[in-house]
């Protein structure tokens, strides 16, 4: 490469510089990766002089650079960031605000039934038929709770999806270290071991019934050895 080659070349990595601080006024990762673009491209004819597999080497990382950039492009982060995030937290609140609202409903009604006085029996029947209608209504919440977590299920499912492919072109390891838990997740953990168990892992109830029962019955039997 000839010195007015070098030349032309580091003009062009100054004006890209020049051009994306004048536009942004800080340099993103995107703006790194065309960067690099850009020195692969202006260095071309100068590597193109080495040994040929020299060479494909740097077209090969050129390739990888366009492929990380492209599927940077497409994991739309700020869309993530500013659309599918956003809403599926309002959900989330939504979902709780629905809950707490049925909740307070069915509370207050059965309230009611409990200090209802019976020995009226035609306002006594009015009052239950009236409640059970509004404990009926009040679990009607859980078709709209229902729809609102498939939402929310649906953009979880979405950035699995495109961390997952962006993960895999970057081949990054598997099995890495798991990142050092702080005080409040540790808490937040705990909680929610002790709190209520998913489908699946929580303890039958028969099981539980089983084991008793069969402790009881030997532990019995040596009770009664004592007396025989």
């Amino acid at each position: 490469m000839s010195t007015s080659q070098k030349t032309q070349s580091v003009l062009r990595v100054i004006q890209f510089l020049e051009r994306r601080k004048a536009q942004a006024g800080e340099v993103s990762i995107g703006d790194v990766m065309q960067l690099a673009e850009v020195m692969a491209d202006s260095y071309k004819d100068f590597f193109s002089s080495f040994d040929g597999v020299v060479y494909q080497e740097l077209v090969s990382i050129a390739d990888e650079i366009a492929t990380m950039k492209n599927e940077l492009v497409h994991l739309r982060a700020d869309d993530m960031k500013h659309n599918r995030i956003p809403d599926a937290g309002r959900e989330l609140d939504a979902i709780v605000e629905a809950t707490e609202e049925a909740t307070n409903t069915i509370m207050n009604a059965a309230e009611e039934l409990m200090g209802a006085d019976p020995s009226d029996t035609d306002a006594f029947q009015a009052l239950v038929s009236d409640k059970t209608i509004e404990i009926f209504e009040a679990c009607s919440f859980q078709d709209i709770t229902g729809q609102r977590i498939s939402k929310v299920v649906s953009t979880l499912n979405h950035i699995d999806e495109r961390l997952d492919t962006l993960m895999n072109k970057l081949k990054m390891p598997e099995n890495l270290p798991p990142l050092e838990e702080s005080n409040s997740e540790k808490r937040q953990r705990e909680l929610l071991l002790n709190g209520p168990q998913m489908k699946g892992d929580a303890i039958v109830q028969d099981d539980v019934d089983a084991l008793l029962a069969d402790d009881t019955v030997g532990a019995q039997n040596e009770i009664d050895k004592l007396f025989d």
